[in-house]
């Protein structure tokens, strides 16, 4: 071999070495789990993250089937927005401590989209209008159609943020807007589980001045409330609160808190079945659900041009309510966050879990709260709940069809009890500054 060629090959060798390295750098900034999944304690971090993941799951479970309802669709759907979304975070998000899932700000946005593309009562399909898919109604699979392709279009949107760099950009964004925004979305989402908790039958009104359009209506048809419905609504809300408030309270002392959530669910669906009142009081109850895990399809591409706004909606909310739970993490834990890396993270838990029927997701400030209560290390945590929830979807899915509405929407209001006490900023912002009050 001549002096040339034996340079030529020795230049050839530290270019691929070069790019092989480029490559493995790539890689691993573009997969955290390659970072912190081989270094992982299996001896002493399995055993926290197996609680927390337990706990975990039993909070995916409830808040999924709520705001499912919550987002217009089947119940069913939210146990799907509870499993495919955390799985795509695990691999591409850095927050250790971050929940990603069914929320209740992305629900909402979706169920605006759903409900005007898609609404109940223009639809000629009822119940027992099998279409052979998941052996649920045409009707039923079209809204999760469009709560799909909104899931789709914000994913895409986030995804594109991220290959624009724009991830520094949410510095813009300051805490009093961040505030107003999510406690005004609170509000609304109180505003939309009214007419459960109150067993009242009534029209899907939105638009300006919705918000007040809908307690004009309640009060004006306030002789049509199902008592049976407003005292098991109270009950379970004055429970929840309860139980909460003394799970706050000695969490120090106790390691696992009780869960009430799913107590309350098991307990309401077991009373329901036996005393019948699904029949015998009217009651509004959760219905079928399947069992088992769908086959992937593509979301309805025809209606994206439909759901733009909602997308940039789901795009941005989503995204900055679930940075600022990553940075806590990173800066509560020590370790760092890339702003860019969460929206690619995020757009592909919205993207990739679409095809699977499921809701827009992000992550929420309850389940960030309970892996921070239950020490939950990586996110082994929640990993760990996805293999619960599938559990949940094969075999305990189906036995919730005795669950009365109305304790899901109890769920979602006591849920939000966090989000609503933020009112009390208001006073903080105006002894600071009047322009952000």
């Amino acid at each position: 071999m001549t002096g040339a060629k034996r340079k030529r090959n020795a230049v050839w060798r530290k270019i691929q070495a070069v790019r092989f390295e480029d490559i493995k750098v790539w890689c691993v900034s573009r997969l955290p789990i390659l970072t912190w999944l081989p270094v992982y304690n299996w001896k002493e971090d399995l055993i926290p993250d197996m609680v927390s993941g337990t706990m975990l799951a039993i909070q995916q479970v409830t808040q999924g089937l709520a705001f499912a309802v919550l987002s217009s669709v089947h119940p069913v759907f939210g146990l799907y927005g509870s499993f495919f979304p955390v799985i795509i975070y695990a691999v591409f998000g850095m927050g250790r401590h971050v929940a990603t899932g069914t929320f209740a700000l992305t629900s909402l946005i979706s169920a605006n989209a759903v409900e005007r593309l898609v609404p109940s009562v223009s639809s000629n399909f009822t119940a027992n209008n099998n279409s052979g898919v998941l052996g649920l109604s045409e009707f039923e699979m079209q809204r999760i159609g469009v709560a799909a392709a909104v899931s789709f279009l914000g994913g895409i949107i986030q995804v594109a943020m991220f290959m624009l760099q724009l991830g520094s950009a949410t510095f813009l964004l300051t805490e009093p807007v961040i505030s107003a925004m999510t406690t005004g979305a609170a509000t609304h989402v109180v505003t939309s589980q009214v007419k459960y908790l109150l067993g009242i039958k009534m029209p899907y009104i939105s638009g300006p001045l919705g918000f007040f359009h809908i307690y004009a209506y309640i009060f004006e048809n306030i002789g049509s409330v199902q008592l049976e419905a407003l005292l098991l609504s109270l009950l379970s809300i004055v429970v929840l609160v309860l139980v909460k408030e003394l799970n706050e309270k000695f969490q120090r002392n106790i390691k696992v808190v009780l869960p009430i959530d799913l107590v309350l669910i098991i307990a309401t669906s077991i009373a329901c079945y036996y005393a019948d009142m699904e029949y015998v009081y009217r009651l509004e109850v959760v219905g079928h659900i399947p069992e088992g895990l769908p086959s992937p399809k593509t979301p309805p591409m025809n209606v994206l041009p439909e759901v733009v706004t909602e997308a940039f909606g789901v795009a941005l909310v989503g995204y900055v309510a679930s940075l600022a739970l990553a940075q806590g993490s990173a800066k509560k834990f020590k370790y760092t966050v890339d702003d860019n890396q969460e929206f690619l993270a995020h757009g592909l838990s919205n993207v990739i879990p679409s095809f699977f029927f499921c809701i827009p997701s992000a992550a929420a400030m309850g389940r960030t709260a309970l892996l921070y209560s239950t020490g939950a290390k990586t996110q082994v945590a929640c990993l760990i709940s996805c293999v619960l929830i599938l559990v949940v979807i094969y075999a305990i899915g189906p036995m919730l069809y005795w669950l009365p509405m109305c304790v899901l929407a109890s769920i979602i209001v006591v849920g939000l009890k966090g989000m609503l006490m933020q009112f009390r900023d208001l006073k903080k912002y105006w002894n600071v500054d009047k322009i952000d009050w």
